[in-house]
């Protein structure tokens, strides 16, 4: 594979990459590439933290980069998920990685390493001091929002602090030359850009996945559009994003039939509005990203011959030309989508029903109250 082609395969999971210069350099020089992603282990996994952390993960590791998945669990202890429950919050990321290997994951590239392993090393907490000392306090406060958190004073803990400092230390202690996350993340990310050539490091590159929007109808922002986002732009994507303390906003690894069917059937979906349109994000992101996985070759919505007959999409900009023409209805769009999600979710909960193990973590997990 050529160095442009590895590059069009990570720009494809980066809607946003600090910087492309510098990706195509390390894709150049020949040395190993390390991507790491945390995690924090809170509750059960939806699709976005499953299929599509799947779809993701492969192509990085495709274009020739060494995954290091990072069970932040004492990090899920301090912002207080699962009540602060170290021993629940370790049952989840058991359970986590057991979704990602019945979602398709290419698990023999990806080493998972947990945050709770490397507190016991003396080292780390020394970089976390000095992570701690290379700014003033409001500069962590800015990255209150990557834990889910309002850059509040009254709000936030002491833990809150340390936390992002932890999330800085990570990168480096991990030796990642690239961080793969969410866009949520993206200032915790920027400082780590910041802090490394001051503590001797280097600057990682930035690699930012789209987040998935939620079922229910995004609160409402003005934002400016310009060549990258704009702070208010970040916001209105992180108060858009699935929450699994809103269970009907996202579709969950486990899900039913039924459960998917009422979900998807009540989503929010304007007919011809392709900006503000949970559902069209579910085909773009995940369905016209699974054509193998479902054994398809383009997409088939089915409609009565009324109202038109089937409807056969090959790529996604196909479909949303369409759906922007009023020319498919919001209805043939869910129904569809429904039963695909279904079939790519079966063996995840064929996975879970079948395999002893897996089945015990997830009985566990639905027994927890999530928290924030």
């Amino acid at each position: 594979m050529t160095i442009e082609e590895r590059l069009s395969l990570i720009k494809q999971v980066g809607e946003e990459i600090i910087q492309e210069d510098e990706l195509k350099k390390l894709l150049e020089s020949g040395e190993e590439l390390i991507a790491y992603d945390g995690f924090e282990p809170s509750g059960q996994i939806h699709i976005a933290q499953g299929i599509l952390r799947a779809i993701n993960v492969n192509k990085m590791i495709k274009a020739g980069v060494k995954f290091r998945m990072w069970v932040a669990d004492w990090h899920a202890m301090a912002n207080n998920k699962m009540g602060g429950d170290l021993e629940k919050i370790k049952t989840v990321g058991r359970y986590f990685i057991e979704v990602w290997r019945a979602s398709g994951m290419d698990l023999s590239k990806v080493e998972f390493l947990w945050a709770s392993d490397m507190a016991k090393n003396p080292d780390y907490w020394k970089l976390v001091l000095q992570v701690g000392k290379s700014n003033a306090l409001k500069r962590f406060v800015r990255t209150a929002e990557m834990m889910g958190r309002e850059e509040s004073l009254d709000k936030l803990t002491g833990s809150h602090i340390i936390y992002s400092c932890m999330q800085v230390a990570d990168i480096f202690m991990l030796k990642a030359n690239i961080t793969q996350l969410g866009m949520d993340q993206r200032k915790v990310n920027m400082l780590a850009r910041e802090v490394g050539p001051i503590l001797g490091f280097w600057k990682p590159v930035v690699v930012s996945h789209h987040m998935l929007m939620g079922l229910s109808k995004a609160p409402e922002y003005t934002y400016e559009v310009g060549n990258g986002p704009t702070e208010s732009a970040i916001q209105r994507t992180i108060a858009r994003k699935m929450s699994k303390s809103m269970p009907d906003s996202a579709i969950f690894m486990t899900d039913t039939t039924e459960d998917i069917k009422r979900k998807i059937n009540k989503a929010y979906c304007l007919e011809g509005d392709i900006k503000e349109n949970p559902i069209l994000e579910y085909y773009k992101y995940i369905i016209f990203e699974s054509f193998d996985r479902l054994r398809i070759n383009e997409l088939r919505v089915n409609r009565p011959e009324k109202f038109g007959g089937d409807l056969a999409f090959r790529t996604y900009e196909e479909l949303e030309k369409c759906f922007a023409e009023k020319k498919v209805h919001p209805m043939d769009l869910k129904a569809t989508l429904a039963v695909l999600l279904d079939k790519l979710i079966e063996p995840v909960c064929r996975h879970f029903e079948e395999d002893a193990t897996a089945k015990e973590l997830l009985n566990k997990v639905r027994s927890y109250q999530v928290t924030r």
